[in-house]
């Protein structure tokens, strides 16, 4: 099984998603971010006591950025050609099986990803035979 080759413990400055300014006031407002734009908005103006607004010091830390919980980085495969580019990268990058990819080619996949030592994040969906269901 491949492993990562540095395992950096992933910090994350802020796991909480930024909700929309009075989204928790009014069922209308979907939580999704949207910046607040009135003269007089108490969140734009960054009152103290407000919802916190992104900023760029939110980001995550380059190294880790993109980062999977396994090490790994994901990498989308449509076919066995494109599991072919990891044959060098496959201590960096994860393959996971695109969803349109139908389970006659993902087997196919999951069986050369084995040989090439490539780990397969999604390894086992649409795998299983129709008496096993």
């Amino acid at each position: 099984m491949p492993v990562p080759i540095k395992k950096v413990d992933i910090v994350k400055k802020r796991t909480k998603k930024f909700a929309r300014h009075q989204s928790d006031r009014y069922k209308k407002l979907d939580a999704s971010w949207r910046k607040p734009k009135g003269i007089d908005n108490r969140v734009r103006r960054r009152f103290k006591g407000q919802i916190a607004m992104p900023k760029i010091g939110y980001g995550s830390n380059a190294n880790t950025r993109h980062v999977l919980p396994n090490g790994f980085k994901k990498f989308l495969v449509s076919n066995v050609q494109d599991l072919e580019l990891l044959l060098m990268h496959n201590r960096v990058y994860a393959a996971e099986i695109a969803h349109n990819v139908s389970s006659k080619k993902r087997i196919a996949i999951v069986q050369r990803a084995r040989q090439l030592d490539v780990k397969v994040t999604n390894a086992a969906a649409r795998l299983q035979t129709a008496e096993n269901e």
